[in-house]
């Protein structure tokens, strides 16, 4: 059984109350840990250990903060086998998932240390005579980072890493469903070296977590908000971080098609139809919930498909043969069972997989000739399942890709680029792949949507502009006129 207990002001606590939730495990139903429940003041003290460590972090040398992020990407690599424990305890999954969030997680915080010395200004040419104009970028003050379960230690590190390079201090709030793996994230920077309050970690019980996020969210001293997850919840979150006025970078929900032309190569498309549709149980932002196919070219997909499909069996952790894992929990399983039962009543055929589960364990499916009255077609499916929608024509699969409220992720398949990267433009999305999966993440690359998949980037240069204040200085030499 794992413990998570508070970060605050580089002290490892109980919450104030001494309150505590349990987080089961997916698979087994035993406890998988025990973590602190924060109540509003451990909030309230958390944001004041970040901005009482603001003034010295800020004023920190940029190649001193490039040491101590390259030190915390050391140190995260080598609590790998703890990171995958918790992982594959709290959240469910295999093992390799963790193990891949642990090497991306790693190289963002490298990204990050390469950051420090790249948050530069510009001399602004202007009328005034002797004047030399300057914009100049700054750290804001106190970052709070609210992160999910699904990528734990990626999205957990993502939404501080940069944040950290620019001179910022944060706090982390966990996910209720992981809190033990967030919590392992302060350890890192503990163990690197951090000064006490550059990094916080909170922890709180479900039903408390409206309630925690709103008191973080109006401290004033919190300057930034960024948010992964639902666009359900993103929105409440927008609309909080509204009232007071205050920035907030979301990374939200997403429905992303992946278009396969009429000239596509089939065996390249399968391949990485079936890694976007079912790497981690399909729970990815980034997953493929859409495939879009031209008829000249659909039966063959499908069928290439439904046989690389059947192979990839989910099962328990441990248990020999299975390629995928269970689900978040048994209620999530049911629910996508639910979708693969509605299209089939609406006339959907179902490929490969069934609407049976065993606990939180769902077998990838494929249903084809899903139409807008179904919930596979309209709705995230966050699951192992995909849905074929056959179309006529280039112009046919653009407008059923655009036919969604999300944009966040999107694939095209063709072998004449210049066709590809056509529709490519068009395609209402942050991000968009040609010849290649919807599923890609880069530390260096701008990562973030449109539409209901949020605003705002993370990821290289596209972060340091989220997460400092750009401010115009002037240095007036000699005599200046003024007509009053």
């Amino acid at each position: 059984m794992l413990e998570a207990r508070l970060l605050i002001g580089g002290l490892d606590q109980a919450s104030s109350t001494g309150a505590t939730y349990q987080r089961l495990n997916p698979a087994t139903g035993d406890t998988a840990s025990v973590a602190a429940a924060a109540t509003l003041d451990d909030a309230d003290a958390a944001v004041a250990a970040a901005q009482a460590a603001f003034p010295g972090w800020s004023a920190t040398a940029p190649n001193e903060r490039r040491r101590l992020l390259l030190k915390a990407a050391d140190c995260l690599q080598a609590r790998a086998p703890e990171f995958i424990a918790a992982g594959v305890a709290e959240a469910g999954g295999v093992a390799g998932w963790y193990g891949f969030n642990v090497m991306l997680a790693s190289s963002m915080l490298r990204e990050a240390a390469s950051l420090t010395t790249q948050i530069a200004g510009e001399v602004i040419p202007s009328d005034v005579p002797g004047l030399m104009a300057m914009g100049m970028r700054q750290a804001c003050g106190v970052v709070l980072g609210i992160a999910p379960w699904n990528a734990p230690v990626i999205l957990g590190t993502r939404a501080i890493a940069t944040p950290l390079a620019c001179g910022n201090t944060v706090v982390l709030k966990s996910s209720e469903i992981c809190p033990a793996v967030h919590r392992l994230i302060g350890k890192v920077f503990e163990d690197a070296g951090f000064p006490a309050g550059v990094v916080n970690v909170i922890s709180n019980a479900p039903q408390d977590a409206a309630a925690v996020v709103a008191r973080l969210i109006a401290n004033p001293a919190v300057k930034r908000v960024n948010f992964t997850g639902s666009t359900k919840v993103g929105r409440i979150i927008a609309q909080q971080a509204a009232q007071h006025l205050k920035p907030v970078v979301l990374e939200l929900g997403g429905k992303n098609p992946l278009l396969v032309l009429d000239d596509a190569d089939l065996d390249e498309a399968v391949q990485a139809a079936a890694f976007g549709s079912f790497f981690n149980q399909g729970q990815i932002c980034m997953s493929t919930d859409r495939i879009i196919v031209d008829n000249k070219v659909a039966d063959a997909f499908v069928e290439k498909l439904r046989v690389k499909t059947a192979g990839l069996r989910a099962g328990k952790p441990g248990e020999e043969g299975a390629v995928l894992g269970g689900m978040v929990d048994a209620s999530a399983a049911g629910r996508v069972a639910g979708m693969i039962a509605d299209a089939e009543a609406k006339g959907a055929k179902l490929v490969c997989g069934s609407a049976d589960r065993d606990g939180n364990v769902l077998q990838a499916a494929i249903i084809d000739h899903i139409t807008p009255d179904m919930a596979v077609y309209q709705e995230e499916s966050f699951g192992p399942i995909v849905g074929i929608i056959r179309v006529d024509g280039d112009e046919a699969a653009l407008a059923e890709a655009n036919a969604s409220e999300y944009g966040l992720s999107a694939a095209i398949f063709s072998r004449d680029i210049g066709r590809a990267m056509a529709l490519a433009r068009r395609v209402e999305s942050g991000i968009c792949h040609i010849n290649s999966s919807t599923v890609a993440d880069e530390a260096q690359m701008p990562f973030g949507g449109v539409k209901a998949s949020g605003y705002g980037r993370f990821g290289g240069k596209a972060g340091i502009a989220e997460f400092t204040d750009l401010r115009w200085i002037t240095i007036q030499s000699g005599h200046r006129h003024y007509p009053v």
